[in-house]
């Protein structure tokens, strides 16, 4: 028997069958009995798989996945209009209750607003630097660091968290899916999986989780769940499972989550602060092609590395890879600085095939008792200005971790001057850095390539490394962009000879001032006075 639960419990009568209606680009859900019952059934039913078949005959193939009991479960997102079928395919084809069932679906216009629903799914294309919705518009990934929101927070908190995120110009959320270093349960105690080298899953733990995500994208925000926490430190790695599991189970687990949010607006992330490189590449490799080869995913992927950590070249030949995350580290020395501004990903983005590269962790927000706002801010432009623009994420040190009054970070040190998550919705940074998103929208940012190298005349970063002045240029010059980390003087190369009208963008307060510069034969000289960091925007007339 078939029973159907949609996101619309609308239903109407066509030839005599009931088929169920679902707007596209929303989940649809189909709930299947399996006709036998399985001790640890993710080990004994090996694949289990939908081939969903659209209105003008494309095929999707999906994986479905065990929710406890006799009940089995496919997530999918329509993004047709029209008549969907789908056809079922079991490992275990004694199984008639998961084998060879089939069925259909309608899929209508929705009436939500939000441009995940609008615009359709999140997708890299390929030979952009840039994300985009699934009818080309381009996306600018702003998103906040809650790692531990949706294990800990009440459904109360997380409505509070997800409204101060989407009313300030986030669109994207990352969490973690399971126990990991920095929280070891969910907020009733219970963990995703018990065991290592044979592993069973806690249904309970992640249909709590299925609410939370399904929150994530009812305010309009993309998911971005971390499968499989990785560092491999003394501190807790027993307690992430991309260190520890072997890789079999690793794939297991992920396969499984991703089978379980597929039908949610998601982008994978799928390693989480892990090393990928070295002892530990052909490992994650392995990882990466088992769960995203076989295209039975829905969603892009990416990979969130330890602190100064740069996986490009070594996985430019995996096509599962959608988005080249880095993580800066939690530092404003000059080690760190350099790494943003010189490192290997302003090196090699135009000597590797065309993707998103974004800084998916610099500074977090009060990690450090000395951290201002300013040192969060460069860190966040120089990411936007080292290479082709993308995206980038901000985190605070009390969001993170979901602090309340009187708790400690879990396997991290002690930090007591870090606000609690409530409180650290207030934090300056927290609204400045979505400015950034504001600003590129007033541009063709997803043309726009770092040209300090090429347009600067001096470096003043060469001399003193927290001065390191950035720039974006439009292919033609007639857009020129500079972060000033600070105030400076500096002299521009006016490459084409042309008129330029300038203005400043506040990134305090995220508006627009007017601007001069002096033009003087093919250069232009600029002096920013201001006693903060200020973008510089010339327009050609």
């Amino acid at each position: 028997m078939i029973r159907f639960s949609t996101v619309l419990l609308l239903f109407f009568l066509t030839s005599g069958q009931l088929i169920s209606q679902t707007a596209i680009w929303m989940k649809k859900e189909i709930l299947l009995e399996s006709s036998k019952a399985y001790d640890n059934p993710i080990y004994r039913v090996t694949s289990f798989d939908a081939i969903f078949t659209s209105p003008s005959g494309r095929e999707k193939t999906i994986r479905g996945f065990w929710d406890g009991g006799n009940s089995w479960k496919f997530r999918f997102v329509p993004d047709e209009l029209g008549t969907w079928t789908y056809k079922t395919f079991c490992s275990d084809k004694e199984n008639t209750g998961l084998h060879g069932q089939t069925g259909s679906f309608e899929c209508i216009v929705g009436k939500s607003a939000h441009e995940i629903y609008q615009r359709g799914s999140i997708k890299r294309n390929p030979g952009k630097y840039h994300l985009s919705y699934a009818d080309g518009t381009p996306f600018f990934w702003m998103a906040c660091t809650a790692w531990n929101g949706a294990l800990k927070s009440s459904e109360e908190e997380w409505d509070q968290y997800l409204t101060d995120r989407k009313n300030k110009g986030y669109n994207t959320i990352q969490f973690v899916t399971t126990q990991w270093r920095g929280g070891d349960m969910d907020r009733d105690g219970r963990v995703a999986f018990t065991g290592s080298g044979r592993i069973e899953l806690n249904i309970e733990f992640f249909q709590r989780l299925d609410q939370k995500v399904d929150r994530i994208n009812e305010y309009g925000l993309i998911a971005a769940p971390v499968l499989l926490w990785a560092l491999p430190s003394i501190t807790g790695r027993y307690l992430s499972p991309g260190y520890y599991l072997p890789h079999e189970e690793a794939i297991l687990l992920a396969k499984y989550m991703v089978a379980r949010y597929g039908g949610n607006q998601v982008v994978w992330i799928l390693g989480g602060d892990g090393e990928y490189l070295k002892a530990y590449e052909q490992h994650w490799k392995e990882i990466g092609r088992g769960v995203f080869e076989e295209g039975k995913h829905q969603g892009i992927v990416a990979q969130h590395p330890h602190g100064r950590s740069w996986i490009g070249k070594a996985y430019v030949e995996e096509d599962w890879l959608d988005i080249l995350g880095y993580q800066s580290s939690h530092s404003t020395s000059q080690g760190t600085v350099d790494w943003i501004n010189k490192g290997p990903m302003v090196e090699d983005w135009d000597r590797l095939p065309a993707k998103p590269i974004m800084n998916l962790e610099p500074i977090y927000e009060e990690i450090n008792e000395n951290v201002t706002p300013l040192d969060v801010r460069q860190a966040t432009w120089w990411s936007l200005f080292s290479t082709p623009v993308s995206g980038v994420t901000y985190g605070a040190n009390g969001i993170w971790p979901w602090l309340r009054e009187g708790e400690s970070i879990l396997n991290h040190r002690d930090a007591p001057w870090t606000s609690t998550w409530s409180e650290s919705l207030k934090l300056p940074a927290g609204t400045q850095v979505p400015y950034s998103k504001k600003f590129f929208e007033g541009f063709d940012w997803w043309d726009l390539t770092p040209a300090h190298e090429e347009l600067l005349v001096d470096q003043p970063g060469d001399d003193q490394y927290n001065t390191f002045v950035s720039m974006l240029r439009s292919p033609d010059y007639t857009t020129l962009l500079v972060y000033f980390p600070s105030q400076l003087d500096i002299k521009i190369i006016n490459r084409l000879g042309l008129e330029y009208s300038a203005r400043w963008f506040d990134p305090v307060l995220g508006i627009h001032k007017k601007g001069q510069v002096k033009m003087s034969g093919n250069l232009i000289e600029v002096s920013q006075k201001a006693q903060q960091d200020m973008i510089l925007v010339l327009e050609a007339n």
